[in-house]
């Protein structure tokens, strides 16, 4: 069985990135291992798929497909922290990774990376300077500020608007096959 576990730690949470550039994924480990796997969830295709394992040796086993260019894996002295690198970055690498460990027969799995490539990422909201003034301005305090702040963060909505996107995107090819599968009955029924 997959198990998420408090045991891996994996940062960053969500990761948007421009189609052709390159991306990493942490994978901090509290627990003694016998090295990491690596694998991808695609809400596209549907499957949970195996990349690439690590063993504390600096071992490197690849699965099925995968090319060795596009991804590689690196391991801190310590060895309790492992970082993906993904190369090249292409539409299809979408999807949500893990990192994961083996223990007493179970796969323990980190909390997720949700990754978004894009051919063009968001601007930035644009800052505009407002003119100096000779008037006294009143001050607001930090913790008004801060309130206010709040759900405009792009922080918050850059990953919100990112997975909204890969879920529309997601339901495309099901609105597409009911939508043939309604077409299909109603010639049967016309044909009868």
């Amino acid at each position: 069985g997959f198990y998420t576990n408090l045991l891996l730690s994996q940062t960053p949470g969500h990761i948007l990135a421009q189609t052709n550039n390159k991306t990493e994924i942490r994978c901090e480990l509290k627990k003694e291992h016998t090295g990491v796997y690596w694998y991808r969830w695609s809400q596209e295709r549907q499957n949970f798929e195996f990349l690439v394992f690590s063993n504390p040796l600096g071992k490197v086993t690849y699965g099925a497909n995968i090319s060795q260019d596009k991804f590689s894996v690196q391991g801190a002295s310590s060895q309790s922290s492992y970082s993906l690198h993904i190369s090249q970055l292409h539409a299809s690498d979408n999807g949500t990774y893990y990192c994961s460990i083996s223990q007493s027969f179970q796969l323990l799995l980190g909390s997720g990376t949700h990754l978004g490539v894009v051919d063009v990422l968001p601007l930035p909201p644009k800052t505009t300077e407002a003119p100096v003034s000779t008037k006294p301005v009143r001050s607001v305090t930090k913790s008004k500020a801060a309130k206010k702040k709040g759900a405009c963060s792009p922080l918050v909505w850059v990953p919100l608007a990112t997975s909204v996107l890969v879920l529309l995107l997601s339901l495309v090819p099901t609105a597409y096959r009911l939508y043939r599968l309604r077409r299909r009955l109603w010639l049967r029924i016309h044909r009868q």
